[in-house]
């Protein structure tokens, strides 16, 4: 694997890494980048390619798995000696907010696929997931019951799950969609984000799984240090990312990163269409 080829999973990796946990699409993101698979090498065909973008994932999947790890011990009652403030947050609370997306997702998986994942449709959904996040910014409440993830109640959590159905859209955004979700319920920025992490993670590491079992046989000599290299920048690019986004989020909202969005599909629009 020569220099270029380093360069560019160092770059696909980031690009992952950077906006898979923050309200900004990934998706949207991969678009302007989708360009360096066509010209890469011999071994980089469009399955090997699509492979490529699921390794990176987990990635970023284990970046939050890092950064929550004690939530997820305790959730998974794997602490001998639990710490009451820290397992307030059940592991049936997650579940409840995983099911409709999850329910969802099953019946469309095909539909989605065949007829969502288009530049047009992204388009879509990055502008009005922008829309959805500026209108919680302005209706969410000003002094959110659930300030910490701990104490958000079964309902609040439900209702992240309802508006994760929205991401299933291309371009909508995970991140942007569960914690506009979570703030028009009544949860803090900051508690909607750490649940929208916490989250993620079964759902995303599910669907990764499942998708590198049927491209297993596309991990080739060729290949795998291509894979290695993106995974690595993937996780590193998330970490930083994850850790910034947590400490940034109450205090800049939601607002920016529509704005953000915004932007971004213009600037997609200009040069796709």
């Amino acid at each position: 694997m020569d220099i270029i080829t380093i360069i560019k999973a160092i770059i696909l990796g980031m690009v992952e890494g950077l906006t898979e946990f923050a309200p900004v699409s990934s998706t949207g993101h991969m678009i302007i980048v989708d360009d360096m698979w066509l010209q890469s090498e011999h071994f980089l065909t469009k399955h090997v390619a699509n492979t490529f973008k699921v390794v990176i994932q987990l990635g970023s999947i284990l970046a939050v798995v890092i950064v929550f790890k004690d939530r997820f011990i305790d959730l998974l009652g794997l602490r001998r000696h639990r710490n009451d403030s820290a397992s307030r947050l059940k592991l049936t609370q997650v579940i409840v907010g995983l099911i409709p997306a999850g329910v969802l997702g099953v019946l469309f998986e095909d539909y989605i696929d065949e007829h969502l994942f288009s530049t047009a449709t992204v388009l879509i959904g990055l502008v009005v997931g922008a829309i959805f996040m500026i209108v919680a910014d302005l209706f969410g409440s000003k002094n959110p019951k659930a300030q910490t993830v701990d104490q958000i109640t079964y309902k609040q959590a439900f209702i992240v799950g309802l508006a994760q159905c929205l991401s299933l859209w291309p371009g909508f955004s995970r991140s942007g969609s569960t914690i506009s979700g979570g703030v028009l319920a009544g949860m803090s920025h900051r508690a909607a984000a750490d649940f929208t992490f916490i989250m993620a993670v079964p759902i995303m590491l599910g669907a990764s799984v499942l998708s590198l079992l049927k491209n297993w046989q596309y991990f080739t000599v060729d290949a795998l240090p291509f894979f290695i290299v993106g995974f690595v920048s993937a996780f590193v690019f998330a970490l930083i990312s994850i850790r910034f986004f947590l400490k940034l989020i109450n205090k800049v909202r939601l607002v920016p990163f529509a704005v953000y969005r915004i932007i971004l599909a213009i600037i997609i629009y200009i040069v796709y269409f």
